[in-house]
């Protein structure tokens, strides 16, 4: 196998692309190609087996469009009439395969090609009779091609070229069977385009068994940080975890966000908290039928909403323009899933940026998981109220400023009829407090506070002490080795175990686990409360248990 290293640094071009490709992509706004579309229309990799491994947002379904043409067009670069497909894309989700299938459908548009798509959700019998209609290229997910091939609807005998798109996620999806009875029911002669954000084990093992002679293309060093990606690390609270997520939203202010969240619960729950408090939020999770979930694609393209929450699966392979912002609401569960979630930002030369909402107890969780995905973050608190009004005055200035600029005749009449009975003073109050009031409010957050009274004899902190049989003990599954501290675990428990701080007694925290005292009276209904955690802090057990040794 060859390996191609790209020069960044190098002019990129679309010169050695076909002329009606070159007129697409310029009818686009394509000026500059990216290093994976420059590799790919080098001399060297012309009919060859390709092996790419390049950044998420790095322009890769335009690269292999324009690999594909090779072997796709003729010497007048036409396609011919549509008849058995002479390509085959598979992605990973219905979502990514209906945007290559919209992405090639511009792309090849002057050669008149017909892109048809096959993905789950969507009804087979269209699908079945826009196959019988011919297509030059068809895009899909696994398990739907699969099912049309066993039936005899998707004739594979005139590929000449099969592109395997995100394959680490398919893998990771656990489509490897479909992946190979696909590669099987190929033409032995057909080229083998792999293209991967990364490339574990079982990705070079599938490219030894199905890649003949392949050129490896890397357009970025291993485990490379993505550069156009700002990634900011938030220690949080554990209960204030919607008020962070609600601020850091409001302080950031971008112009689209997906925040991740552990579960489908913890999507549903999230999503109604942001909507009560008048965000334009949208939902994706694996529950939602193909019809939901392309509404709620089509909203964030068209800006009526500005927020999607989102599950791991439901998010893959997600390509969503004008997306600003990355907020993990849940910790990744490791550092490839911190990389695909945040590569849905800083795509195609834009900038992003990604926060991560870290718990004070999963600190050093978070740090490993940072430095195990070779990410460095800046850290601080969630933004405060004050912190958002200050930056909101400033955007609302620069707001009417604008609204000022080049006004209608319609518009200097009314204009006119409100100075006749306002001051300007009063104008521009006005006008401020409607700018103002399209935004949600921000949230209170409290400050971190120091602990009241003095040293518990564990080297935890003293409360106020009950009169003995007033108390009842209760134990957490954190200690000091989770960064267990008072300023978090008091509020804590007191939305845990739905009572006040007037109700908790001594803390004693301790290496790996944190004991503390409950009012007898509301003990029972604490300890209830207690067991049914909720997606902020299921990882965190309390249990009844003796009063600590003195």
């Amino acid at each position: 196998m060859d390996m191609k290293k790209t020069d960044d640094t190098a002019p990129r071009t679309f010169d050695l692309a076909p002329a009606a490709l070159r007129t697409a992509l310029a009818a686009k706004g394509y000026e500059t190609a990216t290093p994976v579309q420059a590799a790919v229309m080098e001399a060297g990799a012309a009919g060859r087996d390709l092996l790419v491994s390049a950044q998420t947002g790095s322009g890769k379904t335009v690269a292999y469009g324009l690999a594909l043409a090779a072997s796709l067009l003729d010497t007048e670069g036409r396609l011919g009439p549509p008849a058995e497909p002479r390509a085959l894309v598979v992605t990973p989700t219905r979502e990514l395969a209906l945007q290559v299938q919209a992405e090639l459908a511009w792309l090849f548009g002057a050669c008149d090609a017909r892109i048809a798509s096959c993905v789950g959700g969507m009804d087979p019998r269209a699908e079945r009779r826009e196959l019988q209609r011919g297509a030059h290229v068809v895009v899909g997910t696994p398990g739907r091609l699969v099912d049309h091939v066993e039936r005899g609807q998707l004739d594979l005998s005139k590929l000449a070229a099969v592109v395997l798109d995100e394959a680490d996620e398919m893998l990771d999806l656990g489509f490897r069977e479909e992946l190979e009875r696909l590669l099987d029911a190929a033409p032995p002669a057909r080229r083998t385009l792999l293209f991967s954000a990364t490339l574990p084990p079982e990705i070079v093992a599938l490219a030894k068994r199905y890649q003949r002679d392949a050129l490896r293309i890397a357009t970025n060093a291993k485990d490379e940080p993505h550069g156009d990606i700002e990634y900011r690390a938030v220690l949080i609270a554990p209960h204030e975890r919607e008020r962070a997520v609600v601020n850091v939203l409001r302080y950031l202010d971008p112009r689209g966000a997906l925040v991740f969240c552990a579960t489908r619960d913890g999507v549903s729950h999230l999503h109604a908290q942001l909507q009560e408090r008048g965000f334009s939020a949208v939902t994706l999770s694996g529950e939602l039928s193909q019809n939901e979930r392309t509404r709620a694609l089509h909203a964030l393209r068209d800006g009526r909403a500005r927020v999607c929450v989102a599950t791991d699966v439901a998010a893959r392979g997600l390509d969503i323009p004008d997306l600003g912002l990355v907020l993990h609401a849940d910790l990744p569960q490791n550092a490839e899933t911190l990389k695909h979630r945040s590569g849905r930002t800083g795509r195609a030369g834009r900038k992003g940026t990604c926060a991560i909402l870290v718990p004070h107890h999963a600190r050093r969780k978070a740090e490993r998981l940072l430095q195990w995905a070779n990410v460095k973050a800046k850290w601080s608190a969630p933004p405060t109220a004050d912190q958002i009004r200050e930056s909101d005055r400033k955007r609302v200035i620069d707001e009417i400023a604008a609204l000022a600029a080049d006004p209608s005749e319609d518009d200097l009449a009314v204009g006119k009829e409100l100075l006749a009975r306002l001051t300007p003073d009063q104008v521009a109050a006005a006008l401020a407090k409607v700018q103002r009031g399209l935004r949600p409010a921000p949230e209170d957050i409290a400050p971190d506070a120091p602990p009241r009274g003095g040293a518990e004899d564990r080297g935890g902190p003293r409360r106020a002490r009950p009169a003995p049989g007033e108390s009842a003990w209760f134990r957490m599954s954190v200690g000091r080795h989770g960064n267990a501290d008072p300023k978090w675990i008091v509020p804590f428990l007191c939305r845990r175990g739905h009572i006040t701080s007037a109700e908790i007694g001594r803390i004693v925290i301790r290496e790996r686990e944190t004991r503390f005292e409950i009012d007898v009276r509301v003990a029972e209904r604490f300890a209830q409360a207690a067991r049914a955690p909720d997606s902020q802090d299921g990882d965190i057990e309390i249990e009844s248990c003796p009063a600590p040794a003195r």
